[in-house]
């Protein structure tokens, strides 16, 4: 760990020479591009410092054990001073974990009834409330961009973006399989049924990160339609995009204008088609996903919501609370904050990184 503190200081250090250049300075893509890497670096180069200094202290005091004079003081001294030592190094382990590219970005929130007919959409959207409270929270905004609602509730899909500060650090965790075990409303007789909703959650892709030739969509519009084929306006405002080349089909229909449907079609297309290339990218690295929790596929079951016993359980890190209720108005923070420490956890028990 020290070696690799050592090459991040040098690095800092010579970066600080590059910026003063004249050359660097008449350049403004490269100084950005120099600024922001320093930048990057500050954070764990104070707290090595911090690190360097606690630890001279602590040998100065050592040394004035041999004085009976300072003994007394260099003993409590030493003791405060190894506790911040210790305290230091694992807050610098933490600062080595390499940081997610994508943790400060919106997203995008795919859900979708599974299995259990009208119940797993009805369960959809409650799962589409729970992250809306869960957004309001913490300040972020949501803008559904296509829905198409369940005959008894709900949705049978629903896509939204979620805007705000460091979205997808805190909701890449949440795709997967969510299992719900609950006395539906459609139940007559009282019995328990177990239905699932799958979320997919996708980090916001700049334009120019992928291609899309015109020639590879297919666009169909056609009337806006809600629960049961209801039209919800008369004119061919709702847009229909296929990606020839791969499959992948997308939808808008929650404006009024074709156009802005079709700009919002096409930004869900890019995402999706953005996220379908890294899977298969890390895929082909196979060893990528072992220190990950789960992999992140809409199959994987990776939460069960019991109504009857008012808990949740995460199966990825065998993580429950007894507080449904709460955590079905938002309160989401537990569960997502015991995913990040052990996501951390997995990372710092990684092979070493390098700089």
């Amino acid at each position: 760990m020290f070696e690799r503190l050592d090459n991040i200081l040098q690095k800092y250090e010579e970066l600080k020479i590059e910026l003063t250049k004249p050359e660097v300075l008449n350049d403004y893509n490269k100084l950005k591009t120099l600024s922001k890497e320093q930048s990057d670096l500050e954070e764990i180069v104070n707290k090595y410092n911090e690190y360097k200094e606690t630890e001279k202290a602590l040998e100065d005091d050592k040394i004035l054990l041999d004085d009976p004079e300072f003994k007394e003081m260099a003993v409590s001294e030493i003791e405060t001073l190894s506790t911040k030592l210790e305290s230091i190094r694992k807050e610098l382990e933490v600062l080595l974990v390499p940081k997610d590219e994508n943790d400060g970005k919106n997203v995008i929130m795919e859900i979708r009834g599974a299995a259990g007919g009208d119940e797993a959409n009805i369960f959809a959207g409650d799962l589409f409330r729970m992250y809306s409270y869960y957004a309001e929270e913490n300040g972020w905004k949501i803008e559904v961009l296509n829905a198409i609602e369940g005959t008894s509730g709900g949705f049978s899909q629903i896509e939204c973006m979620i805007k705000g500060n460091n979205v997808y650090s805190k909701l890449k965790y949440e795709s997967g399989s969510h299992r719900v075990q609950r006395v539906p409303v459609t139940e007559t007789q009282g019995r328990v049924h177990t239905s699932t909703a799958t979320v997919l959650v996708m980090p916001e892709v700049e334009d120019a990160e992928i291609e899309i030739k015109e020639s590879d969509l297919k666009i169909d519009v056609f009337h806006s339609s809600g629960a049961g084929g209801q039209s919800v306006n008369t004119s061919n405002s709702a847009v229909r995009i296929t990606h020839i080349p791969t499959g992948v089909v997308v939808g808008c229909q929650t404006e009024r204008s074709q156009l802005k449907n079709k700009e919002n079609a096409m930004r869900l297309l890019r995402i999706k088609l953005h996220d379908d290339m890294k899977q298969k990218q890390e895929q082909e690295l196979g060893a990528e996903r072992k220190t990950k929790i789960g992999t992140g596929d809409r199959s994987e079951k990776i939460r069960t919501y019991n109504y009857p016993q008012n808990r949740v359980t995460d199966h990825r890190i065998n993580f429950s609370v007894m507080e449904l209720d709460r955590v079905m108005d938002g309160h989401l923070d537990p569960i997502i904050e015991a995913l990040i420490t052990e996501d951390m956890r997995l990372k710092l028990a990684g092979e070493n990184f390098e700089v």
